[in-house]
């Protein structure tokens, strides 16, 4: 199938075809609806996704200027309750005091576009600029798991490639980017990314050829993935005779060492982003 003419990139959609490319064909190409879930045991895992969901809503408030007082009082159950005191005790400073929450950056890249969609991103126009994206995942990844995410390599390259209207008119420069990944599962101990001209020039390359990979397999067809711990996380497994059952969530932990699919990618916005 085809990749459509005005098709953009996100972290997401290029995740998914690094993890599986038959998983890119069917969710953003055929944009097949499966019924079926990805983690175990249902209730906790929608309650922990709704929780997320709200928690960065919070932030976004708070980071919008509303007062932390007013927005603290909207939390009552207790897990949002401490990811909101961490939040206030060991958010990410200093940063540059201007702010922009929730903003999405797109650009023209060869023959398509590239896309992402900001959590926090804290501009000192010709000085700095970091991006914080916030973490409500069970567990934090181990460093080499987040490096090799394709969301560490977008955003920071996206930034600099496109941020030029954030930043009085001036291209970004890749030395002064900072991705920063803030997890409620340790706040205290947030992954700080440094960027480089060097590394913006490695991104580049990388994703014009994993785009190139993704065109040529439209052209072919779209393999299954090889490892398959990943179809233990993913809903279209019963389609493709990889399992029926999914996985428990108290099987992260064994799988984090040789999965790149657990802990980090049941974070809710991983999940619930718009499939672009």
């Amino acid at each position: 199938m085809q990749i459509p003419a005005n098709f953009a990139f996100s972290q997401n959609n290029l995740q998914d075809y690094v993890d599986c490319p038959r998983r890119f064909e069917l969710r953003y190409l055929e944009k097949l609806v499966w019924p079926a879930i990805r983690s175990e045991p249902i209730l906790a895992v929608e309650r922990h996704m709704l929780l997320g969901e709200r928690f960065h809503r919070m932030i976004q408030q708070h980071q919008s200027g509303l007062p932390a007082d007013l927005v603290g009082v909207t939390a009552s159950e207790p897990e949002l309750i401490d990811w909101w005191q961490a939040y206030l005790s060991a958010a990410p400073e200093p940063l540059p005091e201007r702010r922009l929450v929730e903003h999405t950056l797109s650009a023209p890249f060869g023959n398509y576009r590239l896309i992402a969609k900001y959590d926090l991103l804290a501009i000192a126009p010709g000085e700095r600029a970091v991006i914080v994206d916030w973490k409500t995942s069970l567990r934090k990844p181990k460093r080499a798991l987040l490096s090799r995410r394709i969301q560490t390599r977008l955003y920071p390259f996206l930034l600099a490639e496109a941020g030029k209207l954030l930043n009085n008119g001036a291209a970004i420069k890749p030395e002064q980017i900072e991705l920063i990944y803030w997890f409620t599962a340790d706040p205290r101990n947030p992954e700080r990314f440094p960027y480089s001209i060097d590394q913006f020039d490695q991104d580049r390359n990388f994703l014009q050829n994993l785009i190139a990979d993704v065109v040529n397999a439209s052209e072919t067809d779209f393999p299954l993935t090889g490892d398959e711990s990943m179809c233990r996380y993913c809903n279209y497994r019963s389609l493709c005779d990889r399992g029926v059952s999914a996985a428990e969530r108290e099987d992260d932990a064994a799988d984090e060492e040789n999965s790149e699919s657990s802990g980090f990618d049941l974070d809710f916005e991983q999940i619930s982003e718009i499939a672009f």
